[in-house]
């Protein structure tokens, strides 16, 4: 994405801007605070003119201290006044930001977690978190800090500007001949930091992809086992000597150019006291009105050289404002249809339906399923068989509504799962898949992801049915033990167990077994395969299927060829038939392992009384 230009300013700014809506009221007190603050800020400046011209050098010659000890006591209230409104604008201000920080954090977050599957099997899970968290802590400072100090700093010149005019209009246009130039200065060094900014975050995100991959715990067991230790951190180190040199670019860009616009404004009060010779003989000025003059043009140098700073940092905050703004754009593909029907609970049969589905992924040219059209009825176990790359995988994400076809339709009890409210969906089904994914969190936890409110006795009687409960039991914290990241501390069989207990908590109508146990050993896949029988019962079971033997009993079973439903069937019609799927049982019955489990086997169960399948 461009960041550079004045047309990509014109079209983030105002985006920006919007963000501080929300919190108008918190923005409108910390204007008029701001604008008290300034209208105190002037009161010394204004005053001194009083106190040199009238009480300490009178036109009667002695001075009147009656009158000066006022005006020094108006002058100390005042200042003890601005540092009270000081201390509040900047508590406000704070405040706000944190707010407009929080408030885009969520909605970024949100919006992510909204996204369809599509976008997070294209995209680095390092550069989203970098997106969320680098980028957006970036806004920080120019949200809490910068936004409020430039609103403070341009109520305050103003205000400067303001008084200057009334003491003397001839030297306040002495004054103010160079600020054109400095806006325009700001705005050039803005846009070379804004662009270094963006090349800067992108080299972070860059980073982050790099330590998210290699410092998980499978990362540095494939970095161990291949010896590519000095690869990646040799990898590492080029990444962030770039982010270095970047980040000095960054910095010093303008340097020099403020420290010039720094100078002049040091200088200002020599070419007042230059300008009040040349028009003494024009206009009336008094020495109380130089002095009091130079204090505001003084005073004028830190908020005109935080403005300058400020307006820079805004300026090149836009190259983060945009990454942000290109992932909030990204369209939510997976969205409930207006009108969209709740399910009651527990009210699914489980019946599944394709008619003349298609499905392509992204901008691929070839279709991932192509006019597939078959019926699951309620209750039924149906098996997917076919080579890699079927579409097997592909027929279940359909069903979940992880994906919206193509073209025609997938239903479920006779309604479009698209005219179904997703919430309402995803309750009725459950998945079972061949990786299976913890959080680092205790087992309690895990197990609650599936359903929060569940009781202890709920926990207990899904555990025993996944056949895990006594293993709980006998680590240190029972139910309270920690996992590790993805699970790590538990082995595939544990963790297997525990993905079967999370979905009996959620009791589905609909069960997907996506080669829930080919990963196993045999000892393993036993008690694995006891805790699914369990699972299946009473509910509609599509399990994918690697390894034929297993598969025996199914009710009918689904042959997907190249995105194709090539055959359909039970076990006894498709042999007969002698097409695709005799010739996998026959390849895998005379190449296959001595039955019993190992690498390939099929997560689908055995219907109770029917055998090992």
């Amino acid at each position: 994405m461009s960041v550079t230009g004045a047309s990509e300013a014109r079209h983030v700014l105002p985006r920006a801007v919007g963000l501080f809506r929300p919190h108008r009221r918190q923005l409108l007190l910390l204007l008029l605070v701001v604008v008290v603050g300034a209208a105190v800020g002037i009161v010394n400046p204004l005053l001194t003119k009083v106190v040199f011209d009238d009480a300490l050098f009178p036109a009667e010659g002695e001075p009147r201290l009656g009158l000066l000890t006022v005006l020094v006591g108006v002058m100390v209230v005042a200042v003890a006044v601005a540092s009270a409104l000081a201390i509040w604008q900047a508590y406000l201000a704070a405040v706000m930001g944190q707010h407009v920080m929080h408030g885009i954090r969520e909605r970024l977050f949100a919006h992510l977690n909204r996204l369809s599957l599509r976008f997070f099997t294209g995209a680095r899970t390092g550069e989203v978190q970098a997106r969320i968290t680098q980028d957006v802590d970036g806004l920080g400072s120019v949200v809490s800090a910068a936004v409020p100090s430039i609103v403070a700093n341009s109520v305050f010149v103003l205000a400067s500007l303001v008084a200057m005019l009334i003491l003397s209009w001839p030297l306040t246009l002495a004054s103010v001949v160079v600020l054109p130039g400095f806006v325009y200065v700001s705005y050039r060094i803005g846009r070379t930091r804004r662009a270094l900014l963006s090349q800067r975050q992108q080299t972070i995100a860059e980073m982050s992809v790099l330590t998210e991959e290699t410092l998980s715990v499978s990362g540095m067991l494939l970095t161990k086992v291949f010896d590519r230790h000095e690869q990646t951190v040799d990898r590492y180190r080029r990444e962030s000597r770039t982010l270095a040199d970047v980040t000095v670019r960054q910095q010093m860009a303008g340097r020099v150019i403020l420290g010039v616009a720094q100078s002049f404004i040091l200088v200002g009060p020599a070419i007042i006291y230059l300008a009040a010779g040349y028009l003494q003989s024009s206009f009336s000025i008094s020495p109380g009105t130089v002095v009091a003059f130079t204090a505001l043009q003084m005073r004028l140098l830190t908020p005109i050289r935080d403005l300058m700073e400020r307006s820079i940092e805004v300026h090149q905050s836009l190259a983060l404002f945009e990454r942000i703004f290109e992932y909030l754009d990204l369209p939510h593909e997976i969205t409930d249809a207006p009108g969209a029907r709740a399910l009651e609970p527990g009210s699914l049969r489980g019946a599944v339906a394709f008619r003349d589905v298609f499905l392509r992924y992204g901008g691929s040219s070839q279709w991932a399923l192509e006019d597939v059209s078959f019926r699951i009825e309620p209750g039924q176990l149906a098996a997917i068989v076919g080579p890699t790359g079927a579409g097997k995988t592909s027929v279940t994400y359909l069903i979940a509504r992880l994906y919206d076809p193509s073209r025609g339709s997938v239903e479920v009890d006779g309604m479009d799962v698209r005219q179904i409210q997703q919430s309402s969906l995803t309750s009725n089904i459950g998945m079972v898949t061949q990786e299976t994914t913890l959080f680092h969190t205790s087992i309690r936890e895990n197990l609650l992801y599936a359903k929060p409110e569940a009781t202890e006795e709920e926990l207990e009687a899904a555990t025993r049915a996944a056949s895990i409960h006594e293993h709980i039991l006998s680590l240190d914290a029972g139910y309270d033990t920690i996992v590790g990241e993805r699970g790590y501390r538990m082995s595939g069989g544990e963790k297997q167990r525990l993905a079967i207990a999370r979905v009996l908590l959620r009791d589905p109508a609909i069960l997907i077994l996506d080669e829930a146990t080919s990963a196993l050993d045999t000892a393993s896949e036993r008690l694995v395969q006891g805790a699914l029988e369990r699972l299946t019962e009473g509910r509609t079971t599509i399990a994918i299927a690697h390894r034929l033997s297993t598969i025996l009993a199914a009710d009918v079973i689904l042959v997907l060829d190249r995105g194709r439903l090539v055959e359909q069937g039970t076990h006894a019609e498709l042999l007969a038939h002698g097409g695709l799927y005799a010739e996998l049982y026959e390849h895998q019955f005379h190449n296959a392992e001595p039955a019993g489990g190992g690498a390939g086997a099929s997560p689908a169960p055995a219907r109770h009384g029917e055998g090992g399948i």
